[in-house]
């Protein structure tokens, strides 16, 4: 009996604790505020902070949420099924809630309000009487939009958040600008990964010229370029990311401009944003991982900051150093551009002629230049453009303006060539105009490489950039010159793999030509011998002759060259005019090192020397 007694006992008080258990449980989610969604709002149904907007499909939700650990509150719109939330537009984005409580309402005229607690407006979309009958709801392509339900005609939108883009660009939102009134909308980064507030960088399209998107500082400084639209994309991104998962379309009237892109295979997730470091980042979902994977990013690369190499210049991250003067251009200030300073850039060596006899230099493969002050025309063919261009003197380069189909339209600019780069896959052409008395100077670099490569030993001598020989011998430092002779200086040097080089500068006063200097550059390359001084390369630069020899750490030659002589030893080091000395001695039958001559105080060599050659005392007579 007492052990049922138990029994009942432990079964008694264990109905007690569940019965308590579930009473505890009910009390306290009666205190937790139950989210639930809705479909529309309209001016009678507001949507307080414990209700969320929800898509037709289910893909995107609207509501109250903190981002992050933050316990400021914003209206915003995030995919409804991944997690983390990832938010895509906020509407109080500078003007948070400081608490969670907060009502979403759209006015009878049409205007969307964002309340805090005590019915204080923080946010308003400041769009009134647009609507006689309005409904909010948020489509399935993440776009919250204000139709106006009046009995009297169809439904129409007449308010979008896809023309007040956050930092998030997704299919079917446009980037424009107006020609009419210059306004253009844009993507504006976060402060901060939790601070949706406004940041310091802006992405858009740049109206003036032919349109290009670009990224700007809060206070317009340029950053970044995207480029000009050439049939397919912006010219500065790689090719590549014509990917099979997109469409894009850039669309150019003479009210406005815009770009958009939209999904090839609909069940692809992805968003395009300006993140808080002012990079633009594409985004795909993937469900395999349960992340966002970073697709594309800019800018990649050192080259694709905004006119890093000044004005009339070209940008390449396959060179050392990166920035180059256009040809027929010299830096505007040396020394800061050999210290890598190049923020000034390169002006002409020879003004333009402003006729006919200008000639222009083509260059493979670049992204575009700035075209904010260019001019275009979609119907013209390249041989025009060139033509157009010759006859404006203001005129500096011509490309085409689409180059689907083999190329159409034209695309000028004027004045300095700004932000002009190789581009990292195909590129574009782009002519470059100069006056043609520069044309030949900028062939001498490819005349030097015919020379020496067509030789008759077909010898391959490497032309050397003159900011690599700068940055080798340190400016041509004076400590690191090794002697001087009659046709210029040699200074020691030392290249960026770390081989040690000999560099002869000649002199501008030398009287050395083009053709002699090159006729040299091929002798020596020709004359490679074991006990000659090796040529490693050449450079004709601006007014630069150089030629860059094998270093030798033993000092001078001439300590080696003159040995017999000097000290009376001959070695297969020794040149033609020891073996001179030599049959000298044997003449003479006396030794260089051990003659005197006592009237003159001469050795050997010098007597000979005299005015009378091989006179009756040098001979010996017994030969």
């Amino acid at each position: 009996m007492l052990i049922e007694h138990v029994n009942y006992r432990i079964l008694y008080m264990d109905s007690y604790e569940v019965m308590m258990m579930i009473v505890l449980w009910f009390l306290l989610f009666s205190l937790i505020p139950s989210i639930t969604a809705v479909s529309i709002i309209t001016p009678d149904q507001p949507l307080p902070h414990n209700k969320t907007l929800v898509s037709a499909s289910g893909t995107f939700e609207a509501g109250f949420f903190g981002p992050g650990s933050s316990q400021r509150h914003y209206f915003c719109i995030f995919y409804k099924n991944i997690s983390p939330r990832t938010i895509v537009w906020v509407a109080n984005r500078n003007t948070p809630l400081d608490n969670s409580t907060g009502v979403f309402r759209v006015s009878v005229g049409g205007n969307l309000l964002v309340l805090d607690g005590t019915g204080e407006i923080v946010w308003s979309s400041n769009a009134s009487n647009i609507a006689q009958k309005p409904v909010v709801q948020l489509l399935d392509s993440g776009n919250l939009v204000v139709k106006d339900g009046a009995a009297n005609g169809p439904e129409k939108i007449v308010w979008q958040s896809f023309d007040y883009p956050g930092d998030t660009l997704l299919p079917g939102m446009k980037l424009k600008a107006s020609f009419v009134t210059g306004v253009h909308n844009s993507l504006t980064s976060w402060r901060d990964l939790e601070d949706p507030a406004l940041g310091e960088f802006s992405l858009y399209i740049d109206p003036h010229g032919f349109p290009q998107r670009v990224i700007t500082t809060k206070g317009g400084t340029w950053l970044y370029r995207a480029g000009s639209w050439n049939g397919y994309q912006f010219s500065g991104v790689p090719w590549n990311l014509l990917h099979n998962f997109f469409n894009y379309y850039f669309v150019l009237t003479q009210e406005e401009v815009y770009y958009e892109y939209e999904l090839i295979e609909s069940s692809v997730v992805t968003r395009f944003v300006i993140n808080p470091g002012g990079l633009d980042e594409r985004f795909t979902w993937s469900e395999r991982t349960k992340s966002w994977e970073l697709f594309a990013s800019g800018p990649r690369d050192q080259c694709e900051n905004y006119a890093l190499c000044g004005a009339n210049s070209v940008c390449n991250m396959n060179s050392y150093p990166i920035c180059e003067c256009l040809e027929g251009f010299l830096p505007k200030f040396r020394e800061k551009w050999r210290s890598l300073d190049w923020s000034d850039g390169c002006a002409r060596r020879t003004n333009l002629s402003c006729d006919n006899e200008d000639e222009f230099v083509k260059y493979e493969g670049m992204r575009l230049p700035d075209t904010s002050s260019s001019w275009f025309d979609t119907s013209m063919s390249l041989d025009e453009c060139k033509r157009v261009c010759l006859k404006n003197c203001s005129c500096t380069a011509y490309t085409s303006l689409d180059v689907r189909d083999g190329g159409s339209g034209c695309l000028l600019w004027f004045g300095n060539i700004v932000d002009m780069g190789k581009h990292a896959s195909q590129g574009q052409d782009v002519y470059i105009r100069m006056a043609a008395s520069e044309i030949g100077k900028t062939n001498i670099m490819d005349r030097m490489h015919h020379s020496v490569k067509h030789d008759k030993k077909d010898i391959d001598l490497p032309i050397l950039d003159l900011s690599t020989i700068d940055n080798a011998t340190s400016n041509f430092s004076i400590s690191n010159m090794l002697g001087e002779g009659g046709f210029g200086p040699v200074y020691k040097g030392v290249l960026t793999n770390g081989q040690e080089i000999a560099v002869k500068r000649l002199s501008k006063t030398s009287g050395q030509g083009l053709d002699e200097f090159r006729n040299e550059v091929v002798l020596i390359a020709n004359l490679q011998h074991r006990n000659l001084v090796k040529i490693l390369g050449c450079c004709v630069q601006d007014e630069e002759r150089i030629l860059i020899y094998e270093f030798v750490p033993n000092r001078s030659l001439d300590l080696y060259i003159f040995e017999y002589a000097a000290y009376g030893s001959f070695s297969v080091k020794s040149d033609v005019f020891s073996f001179g000395v030599i049959i000298l001695e044997i003449i003479s039958g006396k030794k260089n090192t051990k003659f005197l001559d006592p009237l003159n105080q001469l050795n050997l060599l010098g007597h000979a020397l005299t005015a009378e050659p091989l006179c009756p005392q040098t001979i010996q007579l017994n030969i």
